[in-house]
This record gives structure tokens, sequence and C-alpha cells, in this order.
């Protein structure tokens, strides 16, 4: 299958084109900056015209790009780079007559603290960045309702983890290393999480499937306590166990702090409101679907944070932690 990935230099995409092409698929890259590992075409996701003279010739687009971060300034770039982007890729499928689309939604579709949410949910998001991807679900539903013989496979991976990444997994085990974590609340929520090296691998395995319609959540099983969490990164990097404890109240206030700092200097902080909020937050999904679909993951969560992390800390810097 000929296969072109939208943000393939990022971190899914630089795991999803080597899973791909060991299955024997012929892959090309589409982003805003160049791919080692593949032939890029330079463009933005908003750009029809450039969109559809990549796509020419493939059998199916998979879409990985996005506005995600918690930061993004100004807020209607969520808006233009999610939806925005879904009508562009659409419409590009149209004209180079592609029947096949993947799209990397996200769970924050389902809002916060919606204990072992399921697709079938109704979806309330509680952020811009939940809001643009759940509106750019119906943008692919509606092309896909359009023509029995097209195939939508829509992926709502959890919080998304591995080596090379410096999101909030990577940012809690900095703060763990460093000695200065303290943990807020109690620590009994449960989190549902994704190893990139799992979830390229399923991404890979599923571009096959029959016509219609389908939703799936990604999350690698079982679901940790933060505290679980907390526990395996300071056994990885050799800190022992803190007692060390804010209530929820302090929290939100520091990141009630660090957000007026931010709007007065300019800069980005690791510590938010909002990041505070998630992190108090039980954000658990169901996996029932996937589960059913077959798919083993070859890491297990354990054993992907270890990985992750000796990547990320070297053991010098692991032992003077």
């Amino acid at each position: 299958m000929k296969a072109l990935v939208i943000g393939g230099s990022g971190f899914i995409g630089s795991r999803l084109i080597p899973a791909l092409a060991d299955r024997g698929h012929e892959v090309k890259n589409f982003d805003r900056v160049e791919s080692p590992l593949v032939t890029t075409t330079l463009g933005e996701v908003t750009d029809t015209d450039a969109l559809a003279g990549a796509a020419a010739g493939h059998d199916i687009i998979i879409n990985l790009a996005a506005a995600h971060r918690d930061d993004v300034r100004p807020v209607s770039l969520y808006d233009t780079v999610n939806v925005d982007g879904a009508r562009s890729v659409v419409a590009a499928a149209e004209r180079a007559s592609i029947d096949r689309i993947l799209f990397t939604s996200t769970v924050a579709v389902y809002g916060l603290d919606k204990d072992d949410a399921a697709e079938h949910l109704t979806p309330e998001p509680f952020n811009d960045y939940g809001r643009t991807k759940l509106e750019a679900e119906a943008v692919y539903q509606d092309w896909a309702s359009k023509d029995a013989a097209r195939a939508l496979m829509i992926v709502r991976p959890c919080v998304v983890f591995g080596e090379g990444n410096r999101g909030n997994v990577y940012n809690l085990a900095r703060q763990v290393a460093s000695g200065r974590f303290i943990m807020v609340g109690s620590g009994e929520n449960k989190k549902s999480m994704s190893y990139v090296g799992n979830i390229a691998e399923f991404l890979a395995d599923t571009i096959s499937g029959a016509p219609g319609i389908r939703t799936m959540n990604y999350a690698d099983k079982p679901d940790l306590s933060t505290r679980e969490l907390i526990d395996v990164i300071q056994q990885t990097v050799g800190i022992r166990r803190s007692r060390l404890r804010l209530p929820i109240a302090v929290g939100f206030a520091a990141g009630y702090v660090f957000d007026l700092a931010a709007r007065v200097t300019r800069r980005t902080f690791p510590i938010s409101a909002i990041r505070i909020r998630k992190f108090v937050s039980d954000t658990t999904v169901n996996t029932d679907r996937l589960e059913a679909s077959g798919y083993t993951p070859r890491y297990s969560l354990a054993e992907s944070i270890r990985r992750t992390i000796e990547a990320e800390f070297p053991a010098s810097e692991r032992l003077k932690a």
C-alpha cells in the first residue's frame, strides 16, 4: 500500500514510518520539516493544493499533524491546524481519489474525570485541543459517510510518551530526577498512557481495515495511579520515595502564579494551572475495542517507562540525581 503520512517528521511519525516500511508499504511524508527517514514534501496541512499534489497516487492518508501543546498561541491555531487542516485533508483525498484515511484524534475529546471512557461516551472536551480534535473527527466522518467504499479509522490515543519526547511524562521525570518533585493531591488518581513504540506498531497494523467508520481508543494497560507512575520513575532514576504532598488547592494556586509569570515574562514554565488540573484528574479510557482487535503491545507499560527514562537520563545523571 502507498501511504502519505502528514506530520511524519514528528514524534509518532518518526516511529510510524519505519513500522510501515517494515510491513512492505511505500511511504512518503508531508510536513513542515524534513524527515531523515523518507522523502518529504514540505508544506502546511492547510494547503489543499500542496496536499493534493503530494497525495496523488497514494492509497491512504495518515494524518498525525496537530496543534496540541497546552500553551499554543494564538489559540486560533487549534482551529486552523486541527479543523481547517482536516478540511484540507478530505479535499485533497477527494482530488487524489483516495478512499482511505487514518486520523489520530485524542482522548481529550472526553474531558477529565471520565472513568474508563469508552468510544460511545458523549464527548465533553475541556480545552480547545479536545474541542478542535472533535470537530476534526466530524469533518472526517462527513467525508466517509458520502461513499460506502470509503474507510475511515479514528484513533484516540491517551498521552503518548517515549524516547525523544519532551512532553508531560518527560517533564515529570525531569522534576523527579532533580529531587524537587512534590506530589499534588493523594496520587491515587489513575492515568491511561501510550508508549510511542506500541502505538506506532498498532497504527501500522490497522491501515488495511474494511470500508466504513471505525473509532478506537488507544492506551497501554493496565492503568497506573499517579503514585505508581512516580514510584516507577523514582526507582529507575534512583531517587528514594518522597512523602511530601501539597493539597490540590495549593497546587492550583501555584499553577495560577506560574500562569501569571508566563504572561508577564512571555516564557514557558513546566507548571501551569491546566497541567495541575490534568495531573490530579483521572484520565482513564476503555480499551475493549482495542483488545477485541487482537492487538498485543510489544512492551509493557512499566517497561516502556523504564526504557524512556534510561534513554533520556544517562546512568551518570541518574546516579547524581
